[in-house]
This record gives C-alpha cells, sequence and structure tokens, in this order.
C-alpha cells in the first residue's frame, strides 16, 4: 500500500523549517558580536545590529546588495566573506596585512586589516574571521564573517615597538634599530653582490657645547641636529639612526658614492643652517664632520668593517678641520689611526 505524507504534516515541517530559519536569523542579528553573512551571489543577507555600530552601515542599506565594502573600505573591494564565497582564498595575502594559512578553507579565514570606515570617519584595525555555511548536502549556500576591534591593542604595539626601536631623546631609530637595519641590508647586499654605503656623522666640539650651555641645551642641540638629518630627503630603505652620544648614522642601501656625498654635504648644510651658537667651536656655530665609505659585501667580510671604514672617514673629516664631508673609496683599506678627541 502507497504511503502519503499527511498534508498537515508537511506543512508542520515546512512551518518548523520557516521558524528554525527566523530565529537563527533573529539570534544572528542580535550577537554582540558585528557579523554579516553573504549568499553565493555576495549578497548581504545578514547585517547585524552590532556592525551597524561598528560601520555606522545600516542593515536597511546594504540587505539584498553587495555594497557591505563601503561599511570598510572608500572603493570597492572583496572582503573576507567575499573571497569564500568565490574561492579566491588565494589572494588573502594580497589584500589583508596579517593572515593565517589558508591551507584549511574548509573551516574558514583569519585575517587583520586596517579599515577606513568611511561613514563614521575613522580608521580601525580589524580581526576578520570568515567561515563557509554548508546545506546538508555539503553545498556551499553562504558565508559569515565576524569582526573585532582591535585598534587599541594594535596601537599599544606600534607604540611598544617604537619605544624599543626609536631614541627616546631624538625620535629617530635608536642603536638597536641601527644595527638590525645595517645587518638586514648587508646580508641583502651580499646575496645581491652589491654595495651598501655607510654616513657617520658627529657633532663638532659637542663636549665643548656641553660645558659652555649645560645639558639640557645640549640634548635640545642633539634633537635639533636629528630633526635636519631626518628633513633630507630619504627613501623607504634609507634609515637615519642615533649611533650613541652626538654621533649619528646614516644607512643608504644600492647609493654610490657619489650620491651618498651629495647626502651627505646636504646633511651637513642643513645642521650648519640651523645657525646654533656654539662659543666652543672655531666657527661659532654648531656644526657636523661626516665620514662616507661604501663596501662591496663579500662572505669574509662584516658590516663591522663598513663602519670601522666610514669612522676612519669621520676621523679624517675631523683632522682636516671639522664641518667637513670626507668620502673614501671604495674597498679603500682602513689606516691605524691614534684617538682623536671629537
Amino acid at each position: 500500500m502507497e504511503k502519503h505524507q499527511d498534508p498537515c504534516q508537511e506543512s508542520g515541517a515546512q512551518g518548523q523549517s520557516d521558524s528554525e530559519r527566523a530565529f537563527a536569523i533573529n539570534l544572528m542579528r542580535h550577537l554582540v558580536v558585528p557579523t554579516f553573512v553573504l549568499d553565493t551571489a555576495c549578497k548581504v543577507i545578514v547585517w547585524n545590529i552590532a556592525c551597524e555600530k561598528l560601520t555606522g552601515v545600516l542593515a536597511s542599506e546594504v540587505l539584498g546588495t553587495s555594497d557591505h565594502w563601503r561599511g570598510f573600505y572608500d572603493a570597492p573591494r572583496p572582503c573576507l566573506a567575499d573571497l569564500v564565497v568565490q574561492g579566491r582564498v588565494t589572494e588573502v595575502g594580497t589584500l589583508y596585512a596579517q593572515h593565517e594559512d589558508t591551507g584549511e578553507v574548509h573551516y574558514g579565514l583569519y585575517a587583520e586589516n586596517w579599515c577606513v570606515m568611511p561613514r563614521l570617519g575613522n580608521r580601525l584595525y580589524l580581526a576578520l574571521d570568515s567561515g563557509p555555511i554548508y546545506d546538508n548536502e555539503g553545498r556551499l549556500i553562504a558565508a559569515v564573517e565576524t569582526l573585532r576591534d582591535m585598534t587599541i591593542q594594535k596601537e599599544a604595539q606600534a607604540a611598544l615597538e617604537q619605544l624599543a626601536h626609536r631614541d627616546g631623546l631624538t625620535g629617530i631609530a635608536n642603536r638597536r634599530s641601527f644595527d638590525r637595519t645595517l645587518d638586514t641590508e648587508w646580508r641583502r647586499a651580499l646575496r645581491k653582490s652589491k654595495s651598501l654605503t655607510l654616513l657617520m656623522l658627529d657633532v663638532d666640539h659637542f663636549k665643548g657645547y656641553n660645558d659652555t650651555y649645560g645639558h639640557q641645551a645640549g640634548d635640545d642641540c642633539l634633537r635639533r641636529v636629528a630633526a635636519a638629518m631626518a628633513h633630507i630627503p630619504v627613501r623607504v630603505s634609507d634609515q637615519v639612526a642615533r649611533y650613541g652620544g652626538e654621533e649619528f648614522a646614516v644607512i643608504l642601501p644600492d647609493v654610490n658614492l657619489q650620491g651618498a656625498g651629495v647626502v651627505a654635504e646636504r646633511i651637513r648644510v642643513a645642521v650648519e643652517q640651523l645657525a646654533l651658537v656654539n662659543r666652543a667651536s672655531t666657527t661659532g656655530r654648531v656644526t657636523v664632520s661626516i665620514g662616507v665609505a661604501s663596501m662591496t659585501a663579500k662572505p669574509d667580510q662584516t658590516p663591522a668593517q663598513l663602519i670601522a671604514w666610514a669612522d676612519a672617514a669621520l676621523f679624517e673629516a675631523k683632522r682636516q678641520g671639522r664641518n667637513r664631508v670626507v668620502v673614501r673609496p671604495l674597498d679603500a683599506p682602513v689606516p691605524t689611526l691614534p684617538p682623536l678627541q671629537r
């Protein structure tokens, strides 16, 4: 005997299904975690209240559209859920500042990114999780994305990193940062068989300046010199650092000696034009002496040798009367020099 589905039972099952779906959507809408859901066409089907508060964009503005990007960016670009829906997970590395390995895509993606938040006019660092939603047959039917505001943590981390790598007095890179950058650039030059150029600078007669005007004035002098150096146009790969005391250094990757000499002369002139009075100096003002050296990176050499060469050039600038630039020829031997009061 053929069995027939009771219409009342069928209707009840359908009603229960609709009720469960409505409950799930309502639950998601009231989650305290900012959340949105995209269907397989990347249209928004859920944009919860927490997401409205985070972005300033109301659900009524984005439901049924693909305009969810407007909550986070000022130009169209995929969100993490878009990559999940469209199977473009390999692009996560080019779109997000930080991300986890995309090997387990079936379980979702994690990434972090700065978002400009156009509606609210502020910039937030968001941690993003997006995962696929499958039906009973294992077919993808949607993707959900949750967001966490990590701006305070990110800014605190940046502040700690700045304390670790910035000189507390002058605000430029400190010795620790200089050592790390020099080592990195040395290894890069070694791989590419290129030269690396270094400037070593010293404030002339600084001990006399301190003795004459006091240590607070000396600190201000160092800050002014560092600021003058930092205003000289440099590339992202260049680094201006406080080497120690009244001595500074500039790392110039992929710059020949002629170009480095031009940079050094600009720095010398910039400091001289500060017109800081120094009665302890023969010129009557604060000046700097600069040594320039370049070295072809080789396996049997070290960055310490480049520092020694630049320091020898600085010594020569001091010996010749200070307030000048001395450029050592490429790979020239370092002479043995007696101590000299700086």
